[in-house]
């Protein structure tokens, strides 16, 4: 019998599992894939109940963590996550908070402290595909930064996965969402580029590799993202109707970063050149 293949997603905060890779989780899972989603950071700055931001009065840390922790529970049992480790960390913040000056800040934790930790669980769990974030991509936030350079130094000490991808955002297919809505006079925006943002755009969707169709699977990753209702529940992409929300999410991107099977490319699976 084959060894059962394994998938691991590495994320930044609570949410971030469902949103980039909550559909190939969904369908890996379901094909008899291990899936582990490694969450780097508890969210601790994530609204609070009521919408309200961190720094305000009333914005409990703790309880956020607690609500976030619980939210990405049940995110992975809706996707069929195999296993979820939490590691801990301090949320950082967006870049230009003063939070993520903090010392404890996942931002600010040793490279080599987080990477060995990632590479424990690469020894504990041998993914065959590690999936992170793109280092160059347009959002770039501290943690999701941080989070990128732990798993690539992890890969480095641990060469134990076979391949490592980055998430991809395709453009070109949020243009045709932004269509389609204008089209159905929806009220839910899409939110503006500044030109800087659209070229960073357009350099990340030239790197993409490899495209995952979700069919079936797009509907998971919608109750998993809406399981984060947290910080979710208002945001544009929770508001889509159906059809839209397969537009814009029936497919994952990634970036092929590594690899040791000889795969050609372009791929349409993660596991190309695995089975």
């Amino acid at each position: 019998m084959a060894e059962q293949l394994t998938l691991m997603a590495v994320h930044a905060h609570p949410d971030d599992e469902s949103s980039s890779t909550g559909g190939v989780l969904a369908r890996y899972s379901s094909e008899g894939v291990r899936t582990v989603v490694v969450t780097c950071t508890n969210g601790e700055l994530g609204d609070s109940p009521g919408g309200i931001k961190p720094g305000a009065s009333d914005h409990n840390e703790s309880a956020v963590a607690d609500i976030r922790t619980a939210e990405l529970e049940e995110a992975c049992r809706l996707l069929g996550v195999t296993h979820l480790e939490r590691l801990g960390y301090r949320d950082s913040g967006m870049s230009d908070w003063e939070y993520k000056d903090r010392p404890d800040a996942f931002c600010n934790v040793p490279i080599d402290v987080a990477a060995e930790r990632i590479g424990q669980l690469f020894e504990t769990y041998r993914p065959d595909v590690v999936v992170t974030y793109d280092d160059i991509g347009p959002y770039n936030h501290p943690d999701h930064l941080k989070a990128t350079q732990v798993t690539v130094a992890a890969m480095e000490r641990y060469p134990i996965p076979k391949k490592l991808y980055f998430t991809a955002l395709s453009r070109r297919n949020w243009e045709k969402v932004r269509k389609v809505l204008e089209e159905q006079g929806s009220d839910a925006p899409l939110p503006e580029w500044s030109p800087e943002m659209i070229e960073r755009f357009d350099q990340v969707e030239a790197r993409i590799t490899t495209s995952v169709t979700l069919g079936d699977f797009t509907e998971q990753k919608r109750s998993a993202l809406s399981a984060h209702a947290s910080q979710l529940e208002d945001s544009f992409f929770t508001r889509f109707p159906p059809e839209v929300f397969d537009l814009a999410f029936g497919q994952e991107n990634f970036i092929r970063v590594s690899d040791t099977t000889g795969a050609a490319l372009p791929e349409t699976d993660l596991f190309a050149g695995l089975r």
